[in-house]
């Protein structure tokens, strides 16, 4: 690259910087920016305290229309036609109320209606949303979960439109809706069926005997939830069929910070939180498979699973079969609701699966996780579940360099320092010590090719044209070896490096010990620090600068002046030279909304490389260079050079083009 080209990209950084800092706002901007943030969040919780109002209200009605009124039931809702259920019609109506169990670790809100997982909201005290809010993993609905099958005098009946009746424990609640429980504690939920006839005629009441079961088993501080679907004495109410269909949806939310410019992109590299979330399953003789993670997807899975997940970038929810059971013929989706406006709105998930069904008696055994994506807690369960946490696992190296090196030493370092910030900066060092006898071999040998700056320039002059690079590659390889260079020593290295790389690139934005860690001027390590937010979006970039990354961005600049300076190399390709200068500048776009962590590791991992490579450029002496290939040039007269296998095959190669060009300069 030469001065004028340097320049010229000097400009255009000054330029864009410029640009930048002319289009930030006031400081008076910036307050009523963070007081419409602030608004936003008051109005979230006024929402929340508004729909809780609403419950209430519409408990009390319900109440009321069971004691008769019917001005209150019509007031509930009074265009809904409740479908014809056969049997199960004596669980279309009754009390809809919301029941609540804390755990410690989470609270579980199930409805009544339906009996299915309304919202799930982790402790506070150990998990939040970016935004300081309760962290919500499962959002209300309607079909978040949904048994669907047939009854005995031909009604289908959709779980979700009955009624259940509340057991704790075995008795039937009559107190309180919420409560912490201390000991594992079983609340069923049953929906009563009215038995059928001989003549095949309703009867006027339901039988107490004959019902449907969700029961939900609930441990104090955990993250499991054992959740079974009983039938009772159903024989000859429900349909015999192998499997029934059990719907599973969500509506999940956003939980980290995100630009703002980035929710809507179309390249879901530039959103971390919706990159790495996914829907997974999990078939029976195979690894975990996943959906698309670069657009809406759905599939028909036909082989029998063990579970599905509904993953995000920190946390997850799984439901799996247990006890031999399998999944059957499921459908899974990922689907994006473009009439979903919410701000804090993030993707949708669902799953159609069949379940095996054995008879009117029978129990399927399920069991529901609703928590963090810890990769030691995940692997405790045995189901294979951190697979699901992006470790590189399609390439050993990489898989093997994140859970044999960098997990140990990152809990092991965590052991005893509370600030990750410094644990990367270590476990940088680390990496760096543990790789220095590769990557020795090659700095040096960047270095002695800058003392054999001079005849590296002879030979260029000696053999200027096309025609003659078979002698010049010769000689360049004659004078490399003479100087003790292999050819290999300076790409192999490189090569081993690359999973090493990409193997942080994966483990730092998932790691969930990141989270919300304060580093320095950052707030959060497993996101993007920012210095300055411009209240508008630049393409590609976004609407702030990370400071982490600006520096980076800036070493990244340095180093490359500083290898590419006094190389003749490349002096036939002034195209690569550019390319050179031109990467530190997409890196710059790339990583800008990128975790500070990441951005911390490859800043001082260049800032260790350029380090090593100015101390070993200084104790590389030329006189024990030039002596070596004076000694080389001695012992090399009068024998026949011995080439290497890779070296014949170069010149061969180089013979065949020589061959063809010849040809085609006589046609």
């Amino acid at each position: 690259m030469n001065k004028q080209s340097i320049i010229g990209l000097i400009l255009i950084f000054a330029i864009f910087m410029g640009y930048m800092w002319w289009m930030s706002p006031s400081k008076e901007e910036l307050s009523k920016m963070r007081a419409t943030q602030d608004s936003i969040a008051q109005a979230y919780k006024d929402s929340v305290a508004i729909a809780d109002s609403i419950s209430l209200v519409r408990d009390s009605l319900m109440a009321a229309a069971q004691a008769g009124d019917s001005s209150a039931l019509a007031s509930l809702n009074p265009e809904k036609k409740m479908p014809d259920m056969g049997a199960f019609n004596a669980s279309a109506s009754g009390n809809r109320y919301m029941l609540k169990i804390d755990n410690g670790k989470m609270a579980l809100e199930i409805s009544t209606e339906g009996a299915s997982v309304q919202r799930v909201t982790l402790a506070e005290k150990d998990y939040l949303s970016f935004d300081s809010l309760p962290l919500t993993l499962v959002t209300p609905s309607e079909d978040n979960m949904n048994l669907v099958f047939g009854t005995q005098d031909n009604r289908v009946v959709n779980t979700k439109n009955l009624v259940f009746v509340p057991f704790v424990d075995g008795n039937k609640l009559t107190g309180a809706k919420e409560w912490k429980i201390e000991d594992s504690t079983v609340l069923s939920l049953r929906a009563y069926a009215q038995p059928l006839s001989n003549d095949s005629t309703m009867q006027d009441a339901a039988s107490e005997d004959q019902y449907l079961e969700f029961r939900y088993i609930l441990k104090p501080n955990s993250y499991e939830v054992g959740f079974d679907i009983a039938f009772h004495n159903l024989d000859n109410v429900v349909q015999r069929v192998p499997y029934m269909d059990f719907q599973w949806n969500n509506r999940l939310l956003r939980q980290e910070k995100v630009d703002p410019g980035m929710k809507n992109a179309r390249n879901r590299q530039k959103d971390p939180e919706r990159m790495y979330t996914n829907l997974y399953y999990k078939p029976v003789s195979d690894k975990p498979d996943a959906l698309s993670m670069s657009r809406d997807d759905d599939k028909q899975v036909k082989t029998s699973l063990e579970w599905i997940a509904y993953k995000q970038q920190f946390f997850t929810s799984i439901l799996m079969a247990q006890d031999s059971m399998q999944f059957q013929n499921a459908d899974v989706k990922t689907f994006t609701d473009k009439e979903d406006t919410a701000d804090n709105y993030l993707v949708s998930m669902s799953s159609t699966i069949g379940i095996p069904y054995e008879n009117g008696n029978g129990t399927m055994a399920l069991q529901l996780y609703y928590g963090p994506s810890k990769y030691h807690e995940l692997r405790g369960m045995h189901r294979g579940f951190e697979r699901m946490i992006p470790l590189g696992w399609g390439f050993f190296l990489t898989q093997w360099f994140c859970r044999f090196v960098i997990l140990p030493a990152f809990d092991f370092l965590s052991g005893f320092i509370t600030n990750y910030g410094i644990i990367i900066i270590l476990l940088t060092l680390f990496i760096k010590i543990v790789l220095f006898p590769l990557t020795f071999k090659s700095y040096q040998t960047t270095a002695i090719m800058r003392i054999l700056k001079p005849e590296i320039d002879a030979l260029n002059k000696k053999y200027p044209n096309q025609d003659q690079m078979m002698q010049k590659q010769q000689a360049m390889s004659r004078l490399q070896k003479s100087a003790g260079i292999s050819p290999l020593a300076g790409c192999l290295p490189m090569l081993v490096q690359l999973p090493i790389l990409w193997g942080m690139y994966r483990f730092f934005p998932t790691s969930i010990e990141l989270r919300q860690q304060p580093f320095l001027w950052c707030d959060d390590l497993s996101t993007y620090d920012s210095i300055l937010d411009f209240g508008f979006d630049i393409p590609l970039y976004g609407n702030h600068i990370s400071l982490f990354c600006l520096l980076m961005f800036g070493m990244q600049m340095l180093y490359t002046f500083y290898t590419m300076k006094g190389q003749n190399q490349t002096q036939g390709m002034p195209g690569m030279k550019f390319m050179m200068y031109l990467m530190p500048f997409m890196m710059l776009f790339i990583f800008n909304s990128q975790s500070a962590a990441l951005n911390i590791y490859y800043l001082l991992n260049l800032v260790i490389t350029m380090a090593e490579m100015i101390l070993i450029r200084q104790f590389t002496s030329e006189k024990k260079v030039r002596a070596r290939m004076v000694a080389y040039e001695n012992n090399a007269k009068g024998k026949t050079p011995k080439k290497s296998k890779f070296q014949k095959r170069l010149e061969e190669m180089q013979r065949m083009s020589e061959q063809m060009q010849k040809q085609q300069g006589r046609r």
